[in-house]
Parts: C-alpha cells; sequence; structure tokens
C-alpha cells in the first residue's frame, strides 16, 4: 500500500509530522501560563514531609512566543487538513481501505519524522 500513495500526500504528512514536532518542542519552553500569574504553595504531608502541588511564579509569554505558538498551531492545523481531505481519501474504501491508508501514511519512510533533527 505504501507504494500507492501520492508523493503531494506523503510530503503533506511528513510536514505535518515536522510542524507537530516543533509546537511540542516550543509548548514545552513556554512558561506553565500565557499572562503573568503568581505562584502558590504546596502542601506539606503531615507524615512524610513531601510537598506536592504549588507552582512557581510565571513571567507569562512574550508576545513574541505568543506569536510563534500562533503561526505554528495555525501550521499544523491547515496541513491536518490538507492531509485529512486530500482527493486520494475519496478513492478508498470505507470499511477498512481507509483505516489502513491512513495508517500506511503515518509510518510511511518518507513521511516519517526524525525526531532529534525536528526539534
Amino acid at each position: 500500500m505504501a507504494e500507492t500513495l501520492p508523493t503531494d500526500l506523503i510530503d503533506a504528512q511528513r510536514r505535518l509530522h515536522q510542524a507537530r514536532a516543533k509546537y511540542a518542542v516550543l509548548c514545552q519552553s513556554l512558561p506553565w501560563s500565557v499572562e503573568p500569574i503568581p505562584g502558590w504553595p504546596g502542601e506539606v504531608h503531615p507524615h512524610t514531609g513531601v510537598v506536592t502541588g504549588g507552582r512557581q511564579e510565571s513571567p507569562g509569554c512574550t508576545p513574541e512566543q505568543d506569536a510563534e505558538e500562533r503561526r505554528l498551531w495555525a501550521v499544523v492545523r491547515e496541513l491536518s487538513i490538507e492531509v485529512s481531505t486530500h482527493p486520494y481519501r475519496a478513492t478508498l474504501e470505507k470499511d477498512g481501505g481507509l483505516v489502513q491508508a491512513r495508517m500506511a501514511l503515518k509510518s510511511h519512510p518518507e513521511a516519517a519524522l526524525e525526531v532529534v533533527a525536528a526539534a
């Protein structure tokens, strides 16, 4: 099945994998709150003394971080739509062919993502 996938669909899937990976890296680097907000202390367990919960103060996102998050999310959204509405999908049987083709596309060697390279 992997041989029958259109090259433009494979390319779109590869770009989607890359965009999702970049988006995940960006989100992990952002402060926990979009706006500046004070933190709060955690609770001390009465028997163990272990502190759980609580948050440190969040400086909030910069306008640049906010703009980049919105831009990357738009790219992910557009590529998701491009992949899921590609004309090739209309040629597949709805019973199982569609699912098999989607799984083949997600794991296609040319669409696979080198996670290290994307980050």
